[in-house]
């Protein structure tokens, strides 16, 4: 079974990052939460991101705000896909800091990236990275666009 680890630097990104973590378990997979920071503790996210792959993850889902440097370090030590939740937080510029500190990666060293506070469209990125290898999840997310689709048809219709 699929495990995706979900990852933010501080509890406060919880309320946000929640979305991902309820987007998975729809999709029956198995989800661990974790605090790390990239700042406050750099040995913890060292540990993580070498081992990540070890601790039968398939895919890394790192939020930060602020200078978000925890998607980049991930991704960064672990051959795992990260995708990255940018953070709008307090001590932010209005998130663009978060955003252009996840999206401006260099070369060799990718992060997927969502939308500011999109961690909805990350887990549902990380169940279609599963999907590509797990017919199961594959088979949910095409229901779950289908249901997607049927809801727009139905708003249609009650215009």
């Amino acid at each position: 079974m699929s495990k995706v680890g979900i990852i933010m630097g501080s509890k406060s990104d919880l309320p946000v990052m929640q979305d991902a973590i309820d987007i998975l378990k729809g999709f029956d997979i198995q989800v661990e939460v974790d605090i790390v920071s990239a700042h406050r503790t750099p040995e913890k996210l060292f540990d993580y991101g070498k081992n990540a792959h070890t601790r039968g993850f398939s895919v890394v889902i790192a939020g930060a705000g602020g200078a978000a440097h925890l998607p980049g370090m991930i991704a960064s030590l672990s051959p795992l896909p990260v995708i990255g939740v940018p953070v709008k937080s307090s001590n932010s510029i209005d998130g663009w800091d978060s955003v252009l500190s996840i999206l401006q990666m260099p070369g060799g060293v990718p992060v997927a990236t969502v939308a500011l506070n999109g961690a909805k469209n990350a887990g549902i990125l990380a169940a279609q990275i599963i999907g590509a290898s797990d017919k199961c999840v594959l088979d949910k997310i095409i229901a779950y666009k289908e249901g997607l689709k049927i809801a727009v048809n139905e708003s249609a219709k009650n215009l």
